[in-house]
């Protein structure tokens, strides 16, 4: 079968030939294999016929490169792209955007569901994601019988158990398509500071061998302490092996490792790329190019030297993405949001570490992890195979369960599922008592526990936990006679910290707060807080301190330690009210200017929640303001 002048892996057709027949598609295979083709054919095909398609991404990154992709292929006026924070041609038939959008749409009953035919999931085994895991299981428990999915993943080992919970729950045939072999096969070896380039069982066969002063007692040691490997001395091994991804799990040493590479004289300058990013910084504000990621990049850049992360600003991100796709970019020290489905492989793929700090503690990645990432390696087309590189810190080695990580992905997706507030809401606003009881049943969990008898089971663990939750909204007043009250619509209406907006938004709390009060409130919400952020300068006032006593007066609000950050936030919330731009607030904090940028994304994002939520005219008035004045905070970069 040929497919827009390519013939398709027999893979890719058999996927296709289950869509003509309306069916689910699991597809399971490696990256690089041409899995988002597929999607491509659902799109083509129904966009002719006017039909909606949601393609959804588990990271904002992804959705804006499908958002740029597909308005290339289909044009601007066919595409919508929604993320919480940006809204663009929301009609549109092809509609892109992140997965929690789709649950809240999905989960709220947005007449939108009824006008869809397929929904791509990318990335479906971000189910196993401890945090955010749920909101794929809930996106397809709460989608309409209609609708049929495409989920797209490198590896799913239990692919068939996955797609028979879909087809038991949701009463329609779901295929599922194995591909396991790479179009360019993988090289995996490992660095180590005394062997170099080796294999695992090399590290091994050396890392427990007594040294001869060991033999003799005369030293507690079995060996001398080796330093950890140079990225460098690696870099200068595979130099005929480039262009290259080093992934590292610190922002802040993948700026420290491209300036180190620029210092060894490893790559001679290219001009062509100095001329590209001149022409693309050429309109952008001298801050930018003031910013010290920016000056570390106009160093590196003309030597190929390149590093990418959530914390830079978006220009400086696509001109590095723009050069690598061109081909002009040796080596990219990154972080691992850019192994998720973002288009850019590389010949080689190297780890600085096996370990990476989780939120809570160091620990060696799984093996699914290791895949993702190393999956990159190799160009369809060009290479004939690529090679992915483990730097091994002998401090950390531990060879079986390094060969269990790199060996083969053999975990398989587990259920996250939990019940959050907005689902207990939503649940109580949209279904009657027995349709409840059967949905708290079709989660992936209760499936993987009793199998295809999962529907007979009287009640599950999730039964107990939406009575205790009811409960509580009960004494809350966010539930009355199983009914929702005005507080329980407005919360059903918010997505995160249902609570919390509640008590402020849907009470008569914010009925004295100015905007100003108001957006430190909202500040404090989306601030996360970090143990080495630093803030410089504060502005206490007495407007402060009315919104310091209003907050401390209220019962719910007067634990929330979150507004314990009120005096530090004033730095980043007192300039944006006076019209500063992202660039002033920034010499307030050593917060990095990605994270800047996020951090007043999440308030746009909480806003447009509360507007949709709220039905007072003079609140969304004073919202609107708000969000003026935080758009006119982000008037000197590109917010997409």
């Amino acid at each position: 079968m040929r497919y827009k002048n390519l013939l398709l892996d027999k893979f890719q057709e058999e996927a296709i030939q289950s869509i003509e027949k309306n069916q689910s598609v699991v597809v399971s295979a490696p990256t690089g294999s041409g899995k988002t083709l597929i999607a491509d054919y659902i799109i083509n095909k129904d966009i002719k016929k006017g039909i909606k398609v949601i393609y959804t991404a588990p990271i904002k990154a992804l959705s804006n490169q499908k958002y740029k992709d597909f308005c290339e292929e289909y044009g601007k006026e066919k595409i919508g792209l929604l993320t919480g924070d940006i809204v663009k041609n929301p009609t549109a038939p092809i509609l892109i955007m992140t997965t929690e959008i789709y649950r809240n749409m999905a989960l709220s009953g947005d007449p939108i569901m009824d006008t869809i035919s397929y929904v791509v999931f990318d990335e479906i085994h971000y189910i196993n994601d401890i945090e955010r895991g749920y909101v794929w299981e809930e996106s397809i428990i709460f989608s309409k019988p209609k609708v049929r999915f495409l989920c797209l993943s490198a590896t799913i080992p239990n692919a068939k158990e996955f797609a028979n919970w879909i087809e038991a729950i949701k009463k329609h045939k779901v295929h599922v398509v194995m591909h396991g072999k790479r179009t360019v096969p993988l090289e995996k070896k490992f660095f180590d500071t005394e062997l170099g380039i080796t294999s695992l069982k090399g590290i091994n066969d050396i890392a427990d061998i007594p040294d001869y002063n060991y033999i003799r007692g005369r030293k507690r040691s079995r060996r001398p302490r080796l330093k950890a490997p140079s990225h460098i001395d690696l870099i200068r091994e595979i130099k005929d092996k480039l262009p290259c991804l080093f992934f590292n799990f610190s922002r802040k040493k993948c700026q420290e490792n491209a300036h180190h590479l620029f210092k060894s004289n490893l790559f001679q300058p290219n001009p062509e790329i100095m001329h590209f990013v001149r022409k693309k910084l050429e309109n952008s504000s001298q801050e930018i190019k003031n910013l010290e990621s920016t000056k570390i990049l106009l160093r590196t850049l003309p030597y190929g030297i390149a590093f990418h992360h959530a914390g830079l600003i978006p220009i400086i991100k696509d001109i590095i993405e723009e050069l690598f796709a061109k081909g002009l970019i040796n080596v990219l020290y990154t972080t691992e949001t850019f192994a998720v489905g973002i288009n850019m492989p590389a010949k080689s793929v190297c780890f600085e570490s096996l370990r990476k700090f989780d939120g809570v503690n160091f620990r060696f990645l799984n093996s699914k992890e290791y895949f993702q990432i190393a999956g990159r390696a190799g160009r369809r087309g060009i290479d004939k195979e690529g090679f992915v590189y483990a730097m091994v810190d002998r401090r950390d080695f531990d060879y079986r369960l390094i060969k269990k990580i790199t060996d083969i992905d053999k975990d398989p997706i587990r259920s996250q599922f939990k019940l959050s507030i907005n689902t207990i809401l939503n649940l109580i606003k949209n279904h009657e008592e027995n349709e409840i009881n059967q949905i708290l049943k079709n989660n992936f969990f209760t499936f993987q526990k009793y199998g295809k008898g999962y529907a007979k089971i009287k009640r599950n663990m999730f039964a107990y936990r939406f009575e205790k939750i009811k409960k509580r909204l009960t004494k809350l007043n966010y539930i009355k006679n199983n009914r929702l009250t005005a507080k329980g619509e407005f919360s059903s209406q918010i997505y995160a910290d249902e609570i919390l907006i509640g008590e402020i938004f849907a009470t008569d709390l914010y009925f004295n707060l100015n905007e100003h009060q108001i957006l430190m409130v909202l500040a404090c919400i989306c601030y996360e807080s970090r143990e080495k952020t630093e803030f410089y300068k504060e502005y206490p006032s007495d407007i402060l301190n009315q919104l310091k006593n209003a907050l401390r007066k209220n019962s719910y609000t007067n634990k929330e330690s979150r507004f314990n950050n009120l005096n530090a936030l004033t730095s980043l919330i007192h300039p944006c009210y006076h019209n500063k731009n992202i660039f002033d607030i920034m010499e307030n904090t050593n917060l990095l200017e990605g994270d800047l940028i996020r951090f007043f994304r999440q308030i746009l994002d909480r806003i447009n929640q509360i507007k949709k939520a709220t039905e007072d005219e003079r609140l969304k008035h004073m919202l609107r303001s708000i969000q003026d004045l935080v758009l006119n905070c982000l008037r000197d970069i590109d917010v997409v």
